[in-house]
């Protein structure tokens, strides 16, 4: 198949091209993004491999089959980024990678989870100005405490499974609770939020869950508690998150995806001002940590996501069912 890769960087391709050396696939990189403004660029063109931040709206479906591609493939998990209804309406199959990375961004929890716990950052920083006081640095065991996991997917499974390792006590919410060996209690989000002193996002982003964590829920977790968030940035609502945060309420937020991430994550800004205020006022806070989207960045993860999106592509031009076709 003629494909067209959207949003590439070096590690992307590397493992791609690897992948495709079974494959065969006539594969095309590109560094900008699926928009309405650079959709004529798949034009002639089989198939799409799309990413988080690329953009399969209407318009841009639209002109992705009249331009003859036939496929989507986000080589990612989430798949809010792309209207479904149009993409059936206009005959387009989309398929994506559903478990490319569970144990790579659960551990990547608990990394943010240590970092705030422990004042990682805080004493990397007095440590490279010459600043060997251990004072304020005190932080908090994670054994005994107990971890809330704000769905129970294979990521959100990882996460437990972790945490169980360093000797939490373990809480979800889920609104279809999957079978498990593991000591959960189920339970409402309203009592997850207050009963837990870490809480851990592993949610989809639906119109359902959008701002879900609002400024009431918000408030209802326990003053020097930890929030993570490596699924989607619009979970949360971010100004609700800075007011909570300028109350002291948390020992520390880790941030591995944005409400309005689009717009920077991936890109090198170092010479450009920002212009996001809600990212600016975030990044003043000691104990926020933002990162950009990376908690799926392993070489093991990358390798599976091409391997498997490959494999679709190849499924599909044989005529085969699509393992991992998502349902319109």
């Amino acid at each position: 198949m003629k494909v067209i890769v959207f949003d590439t960087h070096g590690y992307d391709r590397a493992a791609l091209d690897k992948a495709n050396a079974m494959h065969g696939h006539e594969l095309c990189f590109l560094n900008m993004r699926l928009d309405p403004t650079t959709v004529h660029r798949a034009e002639g063109h089989d198939a799409v491999i799309g990413f988080v931040n690329d953009q399969f709206d209407d318009e841009t479906l639209t002109k992705l089959a009249v331009g003859g591609v036939r496929l989507i493939a986000l080589r990612c998990a989430g798949h809010n980024n792309v209207d479904m209804d149009a993409a059936r309406r206009l005959g387009l199959s989309v398929v994506n990678v559903p478990s490319y990375a569970p144990h790579p961004v659960a551990e990547y929890v608990l990394a943010l989870v240590l970092s705030l716990v422990r004042r990682l950052p805080q004493a990397h920083d007095r440590v490279r100005g010459g600043n060997f006081s251990i004072e304020g640095l005190v932080g908090f065991n994670l054994y005994g405490k107990t971890f809330g996991i704000v769905g129970l997917g294979q990521i959100g499974m990882a996460v437990a499974t972790i945490a169980q390792g360093m000797g939490c006590q373990l809480l979800a919410y889920d609104p279809a609770p999957p079978p498990t060996d593991l000591p959960i209690t189920f339970v409402e989000l309203e009592q997850l939020l207050a009963a837990s002193q870490i809480v851990s996002l592993h949610a989809p982003l639906t119109p359902e869950t959008r701002h879900m964590l609002d400024r009431r829920r918000l408030g209802l977790m326990q003053p020097g508690s930890v929030l993570i968030n490596t699924s989607r940035g619009g979970l949360i609502d971010t100004d609700a998150l800075i007011d909570t945060v300028k109350e002291g309420r948390f020992c520390g937020v880790g941030l591995d995806v944005y409400e309005k991430e689009e717009a920077m994550f991936y890109r090198d800004l170092s010479n450009e001002i920002l212009t996001d205020d809600d990212m600016a006022r975030l990044m003043t806070f000691k104990n926020v940590i933002v990162t950009s989207h990376m908690g799926f960045l392993t070489q093991e993860a990358l390798q599976e996501i091409a391997n498997t999106t490959l494999a679709s592509l190849s499924a599909y031009a044989a005529g085969l069912p699509l393992a991992h076709a998502i349902a319109a």
